[in-house]
């Protein structure tokens, strides 16, 4: 899981120009807004298949999050993407929809947040 998380955030990473450090800082609840850290996002739900073409898809997620993560993790991590399945909702900009899902997914479950 470990490789996986730092290849996809590698690869969003040098594809949107995302500052590691402000990319680093997403795990501690800081949500800087700029474009490239929201573009960041996006790639990374998407890549997850947590989020298409800006709407969340939170079946396809905890879907992938029960095959993937062990129980302890799982459970909480899919009780806040129950939660946060509407937080994208009305927003048109994928990046900026994204986000919103990622802030409301680490309000929801600051514990086993990941970025």
């Amino acid at each position: 899981m470990a490789k996986t998380s730092a290849m996809m955030r590698s690869v969003c990473i040098g594809k949107h120009k995302a500052n590691v450090d402000l990319v680093a800082g997403l795990g501690n609840g800081q949500f800087v807004d700029v474009k490239e850290l929201k573009c960041y996002a996006n790639c990374v739900l998407e890549m997850m298949q947590a989020m298409k073409k800006g709407k969340v898809n939170a079946d396809s997620a905890i879907k992938q999050i029960e095959l993937l993560m062990p129980t302890d993790i799982a459970e909480p991590t899919i009780t806040a993407f129950d939660l946060c399945r509407d937080s994208a909702n009305g927003i048109k900009n994928h990046c900026d929809a994204a986000y919103a899902l990622l802030q409301c997914l680490h309000k929801s479950n600051p514990k086993y947040f990941f970025a």
